[in-house]
């Protein structure tokens, strides 16, 4: 059914009939069906699947408690069962209703009730963009109460899922309404503060990207802009971390555990919104059923690409097994998978450990030593040691060749094991400084989050940095392992402090012959930097003040 009050557009859906009409022929059978219904749903022209096994209700509207209406639809299974297991899918930022249309189409052939809403201030549902806040929490609880007062949904065997925006929504419903028994969260995070502001670094890219997308697609809250505009300045930062607090998932983890709540997670090792580190230490503090798929690829990208090949990927598959085996009790392959799997990059292994941080994975230390006029500097086994301390500085006037590559872009080129480089001889020594191992004796394994603590003395009231891991072959090449930016707003001038940047999360094989290359510089074009103009910061080396970088290890 297609609700008649809904508003629509003729010339996208002429564009779309035209272009995909002969391929939807066969109700869904094309391969490109999946695109063409994501690509109509954004339009808010709805390709809903068809199928003997379900029928569909596009004319679902439930009122929230304050009155809005959430916009919805639901794929009802004809089996005949006199109760269902049900799937909520929420939207992701910027999206509606009919993200997930192919998808439910998938489930509800498996015998799944699933319902889809779009979230207040998407889609045709009212109200602002609440960012799944308190408001966000109580729709989702009045979309529960009518899935059960309107379906034969099992009131014992309910689910929710979604990705990016939908996946920190299903998080966080899960654990303020106990009726939910498994999550499915593909690309979301746990903690919204490091998303905006770990290393009180201001995520310039995606902030901008997401403001830009909610002003032309949704209706946001004007607190958004606000606060994002707070973050961008270093200004009522109390203020904002307070109101991303109560919309992270980590501060929930004793609610989910109460629950009981099955959490299956699923994130990617180029995600720089929501990078993986802050969802790992979430699947760690769970102990009830868990599992966490890892892999290369940039924010959603991996899990957009897999709903869109008619479910034949990992992720896509996954999220069956999981709600298979903990909503309907069926063995499936999941339950053989150790709960973390990570995918190494530029490879296409998938190597499983029973815990984050991976048991097997041992710290492997070495300390900073100054480049002399010669050689650069090194990384060794051994603290450095002299009786002349040094100091080393590099101003911020200019960004260098390290980085993190071209914003979004270069994270899908790493799915096709495309990696970001750099020449690492060639970085300017007046902008940047790095240090590097010798030849590798044998494959450096690394598995988990990578440390750097410096120690350095900013010249002025701030400063920035942003460490970049590098795997350098014989001819001075440096393929981006990981990296991490730290800020000091409000830093004094002259004194020296130590820093400590928690790099990226990965899974990355070094092969013997190869060199580990640390470089710290001062920008990156994902990062906002703060505001003053052009800094220095010395790197300092003496026998009371050692830089280290520790990294876990097989």
């Amino acid at each position: 059914m297609t609700n008649p009050n809904r508003p629509r557009t003729w010339w996208p859906a002429l564009v779309l009939l035209l272009c995909f009409s002969p391929l939807l022929h066969a109700a869904g059978s094309s391969a490109l069906y999946p695109v063409a219904s994501l690509v109509a749903g954004i339009l808010n022209q709805p390709l809903f699947p068809e199928s003997a096994a379900y029928t569909t209700n596009d004319d679902i509207v439930i009122r929230g408690s304050d009155g809005i209406n959430l916009e919805a639809n639901v794929f009802i299974p004809t089996s005949g069962e006199s109760s269902y297991p049900a799937i909520v899918f929420i939207n992701s930022w910027a999206l509606n209703e009919y993200e997930y249309l192919a998808a439910a189409g998938r489930l509800a052939e498996q015998g799944y009730i699933v319902l889809s809403y779009s979230s207040r201030g998407w889609g045709n549902s009212g109200g602002l963009v609440d960012t799944a806040g308190p408001k966000d929490m109580d729709d989702f609880s009045r979309v529960l109460d009518w899935l059960l007062a309107n379906t034969a949904t099992d009131p014992e065997r309910i689910g929710a899922a979604g990705i990016s925006y939908g996946a920190g929504i299903s998080l966080l419903a899960a654990a303020h309404d106990d009726r939910v028994r498994a999550v499915a969260a593909m690309s979301g995070w746990g903690s919204l503060v490091e998303a905006l502001y770990a290393g009180q670094t201001p995520r310039l890219v995606w902030g901008e990207l997401l403001t830009l997308s909610g002003e032309l697609l949704g209706r946001p809250d004007p607190a958004i802009s606000e606060l994002w505009s707070n973050v961008r300045n270093h200004r009522n930062v109390e203020q904002t971390i307070a109101w991303a607090s109560i919309r992270s998932p980590l501060n929930y983890v004793d609610q989910l555990n109460a629950n009981g709540t099955a959490v299956y997670q699923a994130n990617n090792w180029g995600d720089n919104l929501f990078q993986p580190n802050s969802p790992l230490e979430l699947h760690h503090r769970l102990n009830g059923p868990k599992h966490i798929d890892l892999q290369a690829g940039t924010h959603a990208g991996t899990e957009i690409i897999g709903m869109l090949g008619n479910g034949n990927t990992r992720i896509w598959n996954n999220v069956q097994r999981w709600f298979d085996s903990h909503l309907k009790g069926v063995p499936s392959a999941i339950d053989d998978q150790l709960p973390v799997q990570m995918k190494v990059q530029f490879t296409d292994r998938y190597e499983g450990f029973t815990a984050f941080p991976v048991p097997e994975a041992r710290p492997r230390r070495w300390y900073l030593h100054p480049r002399s006029l010669f050689t650069p500097g090194s990384l060794r086994e051994s603290p450095w040691q002299s009786w002349q301390a040094r100091s080393i500085g590099i101003s911020s006037w200019a960004d260098t060749l390290a980085g993190t590559g071209i914003p979004l872009a270069s994270q899908v080129f790493t799915q096709l094991k495309v990696p970001v480089t750099a020449p690492i001889p060639l970085l300017g020594q007046n902008r940047s400084i790095w240090f590097q191992t010798g030849r590798l004796d044998e494959t450096l394994a690394i598995r988990g989050i990578p440390r750097v603590t410096l120690q350095i003395t900013p010249a002025d009231r701030h400063a920035q940095l942003v460490a970049y891991l590098y795997d350098m072959d014989w001819a001075g090449t440096g393929k981006l392992i990981t990296h991490a930016p730290v800020t000091l707003p409000e830093a004094t001038a002259g004194e020296t402090v130590a820093v400590t940047i928690d790099l990226v999360a990965t899974a990355y094989d070094v092969p013997a012959g190869n060199r580990l290359v640390l470089v710290v510089d001062t920008r990156d074009i994902l990062y906002e930097y703060p505001e003053g103009g052009i800094t220095r910061v010395d790197f300092e080396f003496s026998n009371g003040q050692l830089s280290t970088l520790e990294v876990p290890a097989l």
